[in-house]
C-alpha cells in the first residue's frame, strides 16, 4: 500500500466518523424510527422471487455530493435494483448514441399510465419514455456490442462505476424474470412489429431481465443519486460515471416520469427527480446536494415504497429539497 493509499483510506476513515456525530444521522434514525412500524403494502409476487423479501427490511441512506455517506437500517441489504436501473440505462444508450437518434426510438412524455401498460405513442408507435417498461427495453435494445456478453459486461462496467464496487446479477431473480415475463414480451413484441427494436428480440429483453437483476443495496443506491447528483462523478471514488451532457436528459425524465403514474403527486408534494423499483427501493437526487436511497419492499397499488414515499415527502417537506423551493432555505442539517 502507498501514501496515496493511506492518504485515501485516512480520508474515508474521517469521514466515515464525521457522518456517526452528524445531526443529519440522528435525523435520519429518527425518521427511521418513525416509519418502521408502518406495515402497509405488500410485497410484490409477480416475480416469485421477489415474494421472498423480508417485509420488515428497511433503512435510508443519504450521500452528499461531498462523499459523505449516512446511512441507517438495513443498508448493506441486497436486493434487485429492479426499474430503478433504468435511468442509468438511458445514460448509457444516450452516450453510445446522442440524443437525437435515441429520440427516435423511446419518448420522453409522461403516461399517466402503469409502469407494465402495452401502449405506444401512435403519432410516433415509441414508446412514451424510457422509465415505463416499453421504454426501457427499447433502451437495452440500444446498447451496444458484437455478442450478448460483451453487452452485458458493459452494463456491468456502467453501474460499477456509478456504485463503485463490483456488479452482479442474482440469477435466480433473471430467470424468475424470464419465465414470468410475458407481458414484456409482449411490449416487445409489438415494439418489433414498428421498427422499434431490433429483430434480436430475445436478446434485447434478456438484457433488459438481466438489469432489473443487478444486485445493489440501500448504500449504493444512494451513491448512485449522488453520483446523478454530482454532474455524473462517483463522489466515493471521484470517477465518472456518465457524461455530463446527460445529466439534465436523465434528470428530466426522472422528474416527469420516474415515479409512473404517482409522478404528479410526487412532483407536487416531494420534488425532485426519483426513481422507484418494485423491489422496493426508492432513489432521488437534489442536484448538486446529495442522493437519497430508501429501502422497504412493502408496496403501494402504484408499485412504490409505502416507506419510501413516507420518508421522501418528510425529508423534502423538513430539509427544503423541493425543486421550487424558491427561497431556497434548506436545513442547517444539510451543512
Amino acid at each position: 500500500m502507498n501514501k496515496q493509499d493511506d492518504r485515501n483510506d485516512l480520508e474515508i476513515l474521517v469521514s466515515e466518523m464525521k457522518a456517526i456525530k452528524s445531526p443529519l444521522r440522528r435525523y435520519l434514525n429518527e425518521l427511521y424510527a418513525k416509519y418502521k412500524t408502518l406495515d402497509e403494502g405488500k410485497v410484490a409476487d409477480y416475480i416469485p422471487e421477489l415474494a421472498k423479501a423480508k417485509p420488515d427490511w428497511f433503512s435510508i441512506c443519504v450521500v452528499k455530493t461531498n462523499g459523505q455517506v449516512f446511512e441507517v437500517g438495513d443498508s448493506r441489504q441486497d436486493f434487485t435494483i429492479q426499474s430503478m436501473s433504468k435511468p442509468f440505462m438511458y445514460g448509457l444508450a444516450l452516450e453510445q448514441h446522442g440524443r437525437e437518434f435515441v429520440s427516435t426510438k423511446v419518448g420522453v412524455e409522461p403516461t399517466g399510465e402503469a409502469f407494465n401498460s402495452i401502449i405506444l405513442d401512435e403519432a410516433s408507435n415509441r414508446p412514451f419514455n424510457p422509465m415505463v417498461n416499453a421504454g426501457a427495453i427499447a433502451t437495452a435494445a440500444l446498447i451496444r456490442g458484437e455478442d450478448p456478453p460483451t453487452r452485458l459486461n458493459r452494463v456491468l462496467d456502467m453501474f460499477e462505476r456509478y456504485t463503485g464496487r463490483k456488479a452482479s446479477v442474482d440469477i435466480a431473480v433473471f430467470a424468475s424474470e424470464k419465465q414470468t415475463g410475458n407481458r414484456n414480451r409482449a411490449i416487445g413484441y409489438l415494439m418489433l412489429n414498428f421498427g422499434m427494436v431490433p429483430p434480436n428480440l430475445d436478446e434485447s429483453l434478456d438484457l433488459y431481465f438481466q438489469q432489473c437483476s443487478l444486485l445493489v443495496n440501500c448504500r449504493d443506491m444512494a451513491v448512485m443519486a449522488a453520483t446523478l447528483a454530482n454532474n455524473g462523478i462517483n463522489p466515493t471514488t471521484g470517477q465518472r460515471a456518465v457524461e455530463a451532457q446527460y445529466i439534465p436528459d436523465i434528470l428530466s425524465v426522472m422528474y416527469t416520469s420516474g415515479m409512473y403514474n404517482y409522478a404528479g403527486q410526487w412532483a407536487y408534494s416531494v420534488g425532485i427527480p426519483a426513481k422507484s423499483g418494485v423491489s422496493g427501493g426508492i432513489i432521488g437526487v437534489v442536484p448538486g446536494k446529495l442522493g437519497i436511497a430508501v429501502f422497504s419492499p412493502l408496496l403501494d397499488s402504484q408499485g412504490n415504497s409505502v416507506r419510501g414515499i413516507k420518508v421522501c415527502e418528510q425529508l423534502s417537506r423538513e430539509l427544503g429539497l423541493h425543486i421550487f423551493n424558491l427561497s431556497n432555505q434548506q436545513s442547517e442539517l444539510l451543512d
